[in-house]
């Protein structure tokens, strides 16, 4: 009997000391986490500021390049009545402005949203830019709230498709407030898959303050890309920073953020794109998009395209049947905008990416 109590305390006591063990083991790896992340938002950093002076050395030749701090709405605060806690979020712009303008004249201003969920205005953009600028476009790119390169609690003051929409606008109103040569009744806004869905977002909720859009492939709904998606991508969500609830949890905070409940809104000059083999933001999620602007009888304009290489990039990348496709975008931009040199051909395009364009 004393042999069974004696083992019988062995093995509780050897089970004890296994799940301290794992407790101490699971504490080390939380820390470990930690520190890779800190980590990571410094290496995020330092791709941020080797992308500021790439910025230079790529459009320098043909703009002046600013980057200025300017400030959105509070951020959500975990503690409301906190120190500062009702303080505007303060957060970047990248500013172009074309070389040779005439500053007594008004140019008309683009909008320029990134994409990605922790994305930043990268030099991804770079031939894009120099197209824009090419035609007398001003350009401003805003950082908003969860753009990568600026920390970690800027990263997790992400606010996907609500406050991030009204950093935007803090943009634009920003640049007709401080530069007398922006028209302030010729302003475009253009984005690409997030970028589109903020573009969206921005003409439904301030919709005399934009000429024109333009959104490439965008999300659209992200009620139903959470059913598509990986659960990594839908953690970007329901983290506790962030949204705080999965769409099951809470599907109407997810409407809220997703432009195809918002159709009836559009009063703006509308061009949208899509492509069938896009790998990211898949096709019947803008063809969605689509049809509830048809039945909600708004004019716009859209282009399905048929499995065009690059996929979610396929009009934004330097094939010469992408550049064909930007042409047309451009076209349409023009139309409303105004712009002093449109780029009427392949000709001009390869021009726009190497030359400065000094005609306005």
């Amino acid at each position: 009997m004393k042999k069974i109590f004696v083992l019988w305390v062995l093995f509780v006591f050897s089970g004890a000391v296994v799940k301290s063990q794992d407790s101490n083991l699971a504490n080390q790896l939380t820390e470990l986490q930690k520190t890779v992340n800190a980590y990571q938002h410094r290496f995020d950093a330092l791709e941020k500021n080797t992308d500021d002076v790439l910025w230079h050395h790529r459009v320098g030749d043909a703009a002046f390049i600013d980057k200025v701090i300017i400030a959105g709405p509070p951020a959500k605060a975990k503690n409301p009545t906190g120190l500062g806690a009702d303080n505007p979020l303060k957060f970047n712009a990248y500013i172009f402005i074309p070389k040779g303008i005439d500053l007594k004249k008004k140019y008309p201003l683009i909008v320029l949203v990134h994409g990605g969920v922790h994305g930043n205005f990268g030099t991804y953009y770079t031939h894009i830019v120099r197209e824009l600028m090419a035609q007398g476009y001003i350009i401003v790119a805003p950082e908003y709230r969860g753009s990568s390169g600026y920390g970690e609690s800027f990263w997790k003051a992400i606010d996907y498709g609500g406050l991030e929409v009204q950093d935007s606008e803090a943009s634009r109103a920003y640049m007709v407030e401080n530069y007398s040569f922006v028209d302030k009744d010729r302003v475009g806004v253009v984005g690409w898959s997030h970028g589109g869905l903020i573009s969206l977002m921005s003409v439904f909720q301030y919709p005399d303050n934009y000429k024109v859009c333009f959104a490439g492939v965008p999300v659209s709904d992200l009620v139903a890309r959470m059913g598509y998606s990986t659960d990594s991508y839908r953690e970007l969500f329901s983290a506790d920073y962030h949204i705080g609830k999965t769409v099951r949890e809470d599907v109407e905070e997810y409407r809220r953020r997703s432009p195809i409940w918002h159709v009836d809104k559009l009063n703006t000059p509308l061009l949208i794109h899509t492509n069938t083999n896009d790998d990211d933001v898949h096709v019947l999620e803008v063809e969605s998009l689509i049809r509830a602007l048809k039945a909600a009888d708004k004019k716009f304009e859209y282009e399905i395209f048929k499995d065009i290489p690059g996929g979610h990039s396929f009009d934004r990348i330097d094939l010469r049947q992408s550049r064909e496709i930007r042409l047309r975008i451009w076209s349409f931009l023009a139309k409303h905008l105004r712009p002093p040199s449109p780029l009427k051909n392949l000709y001009d395009m390869e021009k726009a990416a190497y030359v400065p364009a000094t005609n306005y």
